[in-house]
């Protein structure tokens, strides 16, 4: 099984709600036996892709070319034993939300991915919470 962790950037010029990826993302990913984490917030994508490594490669190939994406970095790729997320889920902090409840849940959702993968979802969150 293959992992894979990249974060990207929105294209300002193209407006694609949030709720609208994660509709086609959980469609797709669900044909494709994909699971994963996506965090977005302020413009910013990170991204987690687990499953049969030809159906993440080619997850991936469709992200790379999707023109709300932009900056494109790849962080990780791994092969897996097992799945560190059973089920694709979403973290979102909402304006006002409480900051300590919101870096608690994205550490819920990290539990079981590598350490590398949990500190950057984990770091990437802090970043957005004012001090």
């Amino acid at each position: 099984m293959l992992q894979l962790v990249y974060v990207s950037s929105a294209n300002p010029a193209i407006p694609c709600p949030t709720q609208d990826i994660l509709t086609i993302s959980r469609r797709n990913n669900a044909r494709d036996r994909i699971t994963g984490l996506l965090y977005a917030d302020a413009g910013r994508f990170l991204q987690a892709l687990e499953g049969p490594e030809d159906a993440v490669e080619a997850a991936y190939a469709r992200i790379r070319q999707d023109p709300r994406h932009g900056a494109i970095v790849l962080l990780s790729r791994q092969v897996v034993d097992r799945r560190a997320f059973g089920h694709w889920e979403m973290a979102h902090r909402a304006p006002g939300a409480d900051a300590a409840s919101f870096l608690a849940e994205v550490e819920r959702l990290t539990t079981h991915a590598a350490p590398g993968v949990r500190d950057a979802f984990g770091a990437l969150a802090r970043t957005r919470i004012p001090a």
